[in-house]
């Protein structure tokens, strides 16, 4: 009998920091994590697609900037279990924009609600926890973690 493989989703997530502030978004009726906060993320469009590439894709979706693929740095990875809604495994792969063209602004209003810079060390409460434990690892300079485990 042949064992099946586990499965991975992967996701994408963009960390831009300016003047020792962060960006985040505020989740807004997508059915996930709704009312809390995060950064501007998503996943692969297609087969072609490579993760990079959705990075800079999902930017210009979400908050309406444009990255350079040579500006992106891979800052962080998590290997994270989602227990809800599904019990699902996700590589999580955190990148920091070195420089972007345009000022980020709110694209989808349906699936977000709030777009803001914080502070590093006074993030909002409402910070999705395994964004939170990323952002963490991203200033401590740790390359990779686990979640939900």
């Amino acid at each position: 009998m042949k064992k099946e493989r586990p499965r991975l989703i992967p996701t994408a997530y963009l960390v831009l920091v300016r003047e020792n502030r962060i960006l985040l978004s505020r989740r807004y009726n997508t059915g996930f994590m709704d009312g809390m906060y995060s950064f501007p993320a998503g996943h692969l469009g297609g087969d072609e697609e490579t993760i990079s590439q959705a990075m800079i894709r999902e930017a210009g979706e979400e908050i309406g900037i444009e990255i350079a693929s040579a500006d992106l740095e891979l800052v962080h990875v998590m290997h994270r279990k989602q227990r809800e809604p599904t019990d699902e495994r996700r590589i999580n792969l955190f990148f920091a924009a070195k420089k972007w063209e345009g000022e980020p602004r709110i694209m989808e209003p349906d699936k977000c609600d709030d777009l803001q810079w914080f502070e590093l060390d006074n993030l909002p409460d409402n910070t999705i926890p395994y964004v939170r434990q990323a952002i963490s690892c991203f200033r401590k300079n740790v390359k990779y973690s686990e979640y939900g485990f």
